[in-house]
């Protein structure tokens, strides 16, 4: 029997997000004994928890996420294990060789970092990084979607520097392919030596959106 499981963030009043982004507040706004039903309001932004960015979110010039194709959300995924790297040290092509060689024609990528274990503590914006020569890689092979269970593919400033400018070079390369990223994924090592899975990032219908918030959930057979 396939396995359904999910790979989202709980989306929580104060839960983590990117330096600099909207904060996230859930609370009611109707309560059935008072209003008849129960109904939350939401405030949060479109990167906020389990996400995916489309090209816009990097460049005004590149495509919308209601203006990319549904593939781009959902297909076979191919894990690829990079778990065990110290705080910020990058993802490389050398690590990312053995999940290319199973790339099949429409592929997504998983990066199993293993950081999701640090979500809603200061050393999650730690997490290892994606390498634009890494980036170039996948994007040469083909693939056009890419998730992480981290809180970027890009460093993320830590306190202290974030007025450094770190230029997003993964985002670029991938973006500028007309690529999607995923981010803040959960959960991932639980797919790790699994080799028939197909994962699901369906965002929200956001017209002219950078970005959204996604179920992500894999089926494994």
């Amino acid at each position: 029997m396939p396995a359904w499981i999910d790979l989202s963030v709980p989306v929580v009043t104060g839960m983590p997000v990117y330096p600099g982004d909207p904060a996230v507040e859930v609370s009611p706004a109707l309560r059935a004994p008072r209003d008849g039903v129960n109904v939350l309001q939401l405030h949060m932004g479109s990167q906020s928890g389990t996400h995916v960015d489309a090209p816009y979110h990097v460049d005004d010039a590149w495509p919308r996420l209601d203006e990319l194709p549904l593939e781009r959300f959902a297909g076979h995924a191919v894990v690829a294990d990079v778990r065990g790297l110290s705080a910020r040290a990058p993802i490389t092509t050398e690590l990312l060789a053995p999940a290319l060689r199973q790339l099949r024609p429409g592929s997504l990528v998983l990066l199993a970092t293993g950081w999701s274990a640090h979500w809603g503590t200061d050393h999650y914006l730690a997490h290892p990084w994606l390498t634009p020569e890494a980036a170039e890689a996948l994007v040469a092979a083909g693939v056009r979607t890419v998730a992480v269970d981290a809180l970027s593919v890009d460093p993320t400033p830590q306190p202290g520097d974030e007025t450094a400018d770190f230029g997003l070079p993964a985002h670029r390369v991938l973006c500028g392919a007309g690529g999607v990223i995923a981010e803040n994924l959960t959960g991932l090592e639980r797919l790790v030596g699994i080799t028939d899975v197909e994962l699901f990032l369906f965002p929200l219908r956001l017209p002219g959106a950078d970005g959204a918030p996604v179920r992500a959930v894999a089926r494994t057979v």
